[in-house]
């Protein structure tokens, strides 16, 4: 744990000498008997967290060695009661070591102090303290706001369509598929959530808590971040960090970036870094079951947690919807996607290294007598839709494709046109410009896409003798002429070559290509504003 001293608890520990002058913060020194406590109930923690991930394994062998009776078991649980004495021996022991700290008995009285009286000094004084997240103060609830879309039962998503069926073909059809729906159960909910979210996996979550808390610190105390509990409408409690610019950043400090990060990616140390470093007030947060967060990270809670992401924004924070950009890397754009189609107003989404449906990408892993269960299973528990969101949304998208990207794409980093970010992209581009992204369109596009780095994509560009200034005169034109609302018809009564330049201009507007893999961090120069007419 870290002390992030600030205010007036950095005044009094100054004037106490239990600081200097310079300091910036420090990690808490427990003292001896606590330490050593500490260490033994973190290895239970972590054996149990294994015993936990291994138990069937580990039942099935014991069932197979005749281990599982009544005479092998009642040792056994004696055994374990031992442990568990112990265990709460070594708890009470830590617990006094922990009173005869000075240091963690004011922690305990700003704890107690801030949970009796929510006040914003008092809120102030706690946060420069970094301890157990379940037992920090909920700052933001989704009670706070009547927003009718809000309910206990969830926000609204886009669900799969169902297939047509007569009533009789209906019900035997149910009766028959049975058994695939308490697999597909059994299977997202065991190691189907884990393969996607690994992030959630406490193992995981223990091995990187260093690095976390240094992110965390840096957050803090280079940037002022605030962290805050917000309480989403599943009951379910989301980590954040926010960092307000709009004081001393001009132009970019008065937007707000809300970033989305990845499968395995934390606010700490990730793509919340790249908006920071552009100027932008920022606000990361962390998966259900990620970090601080409670739940896990199936898609009705990840858009749950984003519902009360923005509304905190909205109501705690003073921003407008028309301030707030989106940004998400990898399976974030599963979120991303859902905040721009429920709040259209939002300025903005950008989108790295995302797709277009998890489907593809399940499939690719999974053994192909496994396709039916698949399917099944990602639509029923994990149908992360996101070109189908996306298309909801009315206003400017930046794709950014990664050209080396080797998570994403169907057949191998290698090949470029396996990328999923395509589909993404031509999507989009369908449904937006349905005259332009013909035959003709579709195709040049395509050979576009197929380009790995900028002098591959510079000579297609060129190939087709694009003029960018008459691509966008003749959309500025429609524009001024009619309803701007997507799908346009621009394009209908044009040459070929017309619609093939249109087609390119736009595929260069919507994607940006980045030479790297999936998992580099994205530099704050290739972070941009996404494309307006």
């Amino acid at each position: 744990y870290r002390v992030h001293p600030s205010g007036e608890l950095a005044r009094i520990m100054i004037m106490t000498g239990t600081i200097s002058m310079s300091s910036q913060g420090w990690n808490y020194q427990p003292s001896s008997l606590e330490k050593h406590t500490d260490s033994v109930l973190g290895w239970a923690s972590a054996l149990w967290s294994l015993s936990y991930y291994s138990s069937p394994l580990f039942l099935w062998y014991l069932y197979r060695k005749g281990y599982i009776c009544s005479t092998k078991l009642v040792p056994v649980s004696q055994y374990v009661g031992t442990v568990l004495v112990c265990l709460l021996g070594v708890a009470c022991l830590r617990g006094w070591g922990r009173w005869k700290n000075s240091e963690y008995v004011q922690f305990i009285s700003v704890l107690e102090e801030t949970k009796k009286t929510h006040t914003p000094a008092n809120k102030k004084k706690l946060r420069c303290y970094d301890f157990d997240f379940s037992h920090w103060p909920s700052d933001f609830s989704w009670t706070k706001v009547s927003n009718p879309k809000l309910s206990k039962a969830g926000v609204s998503l886009l669900k799969p369509e169902p297939r047509l069926r007569g009533a009789a073909d209906s019900v035997l059809n149910s009766v028959r598929t049975v058994p695939c729906h308490i697999i597909s159960f059994l299977i997202a909910h065991s190691f189907g959530r884990r393969m996607l979210y690994p992030g959630s996996v406490g193992l995981l979550q223990k091995a990187m808590r260093p690095m976390l808390q240094q992110g965390q610190a840096r957050l803090i105390e280079e940037f002022d971040g605030q962290r805050n509990k917000l309480v989403a409408c599943d009951g379910n409690e989301i980590d954040t960090m926010f960092v307000d610019r709009r004081r001393d950043s001009g132009q970019n400090g008065q937007t707000l970036v809300i970033c989305c990060e990845g499968n395995a990616g934390f606010y700490e140390v990730g793509c919340m870094n790249t908006p920071l470093e552009g100027g932008y007030s920022v606000l990361g947060w962390n998966h259900p079951g990620f970090g601080g967060s409670t739940g896990v990270p199936f898609p009705q809670n990840e858009a749950n947690a984003m519902d009360v992401v923005i509304q905190f924004a909205i109501h705690e924070l003073g921003f407008q919807l028309s301030d707030i950009v989106v940004y998400a890397w990898s399976i974030g754009g599963f979120t991303a996607s859902w905040a721009v189609m429920s709040y259209p107003e939002i300025q903005a989404v950008v989108l790295d290294a995302s797709f277009d449906d998890l489907l593809p990408l399940a499939l690719k892993v999974m053994p192909d007598s496994w396709r039916p269960l698949v399917q099944h299973t990602v639509r029923q528990y994990m149908n992360l839709n996101n070109a189908e969101q996306l298309l909801k949304y009315q206003g400017p998208v930046l794709l950014i494709r990664r050209t080396r990207d080797e998570i994403i794409t169907t057949a191998g980093p290698e090949d470029v046109m396996s990328n999923r970010g395509n589909n993404l992209l031509l999507k989009l581009l369908q449904f937006r410009y349905p005259k332009i992204m013909t035959d003709e369109g579709l195709r040049a596009v395509r050979e576009w896409l197929g380009a790995s780095n900028h002098l591959e994509d510079a000579s297609v560009y060129s190939g087709y003798e694009v003029d960018d200034d008459w691509c966008v005169s003749v959309l500025r034109s429609y524009q001024a002429d009619r309803d701007v609302v997507f799908p346009w018809s621009v394009g209908e009564d044009m040459t070929l070559d017309g619609r093939r330049q249109l087609a390119l201009f736009l595929a260069r507007k919507y994607m940006r290509n980045f030479e790297t893999t999936h998992c580099t961090p994205l530099p704050a120069s290739e972070f941009h504003s996404p494309w307006r007419l």
